[in-house]
């Protein structure tokens, strides 16, 4: 299951606002969050910790220089950026940024995944498995 959003820039403010976003976005699929894995980059020092001692959530940090530690998000960005950002031609970034939801949204509910056996990763949340026969 991904969440995505477009943020104006890479601010503490902004990891808190889209943190924030995430847990309340996955709370409503009735998932809860126990851990966040981040880089170190500035944005996810104090403020985000605090933010995630606040939310219930442990923090985790990826080592320096091993990308392979968040291979789940490395993948989902590969493929994001194959079928949503350069997927085609925008004329601007307002319009490859209103492509993102319809694209979040057929990622979760009806592209097929081969790590779960061809099904859409909407399969995996059991509060909601049942409305993908209403959905696809």
């Amino acid at each position: 299951m991904s969440f995505a959003q477009v943020l104006p820039d890479e601010t503490t403010d902004s990891c808190v606002q889209f943190l924030r976003q995430a847990v309340a976005y996955y709370a409503s699929l009735g998932v809860r969050i126990e851990r966040v894995m981040t880089d170190n980059g500035t944005g996810y020092k104090n403020t985000f910790k605090a933010a995630c001692d606040e939310l219930g959530i442990r923090h985790i940090k990826t080592r320096p220089y091993t990308p392979k530690t968040n291979g789940k998000a490395e993948r989902f960005v590969q493929t994001s950026l194959r079928e949503w950002a350069y997927a085609q031609p925008y004329v601007s970034s307002a319009q490859r940024e209103a492509a993102l939801q319809p694209f979040l949204h057929r990622y979760n509910w009806h592209r097929p995944h081969s790590a779960l056996n061809r099904q859409p990763p909407m399969t995996r949340i059991p509060a909601v498995s049942n409305l993908l026969e209403l959905n696809i």
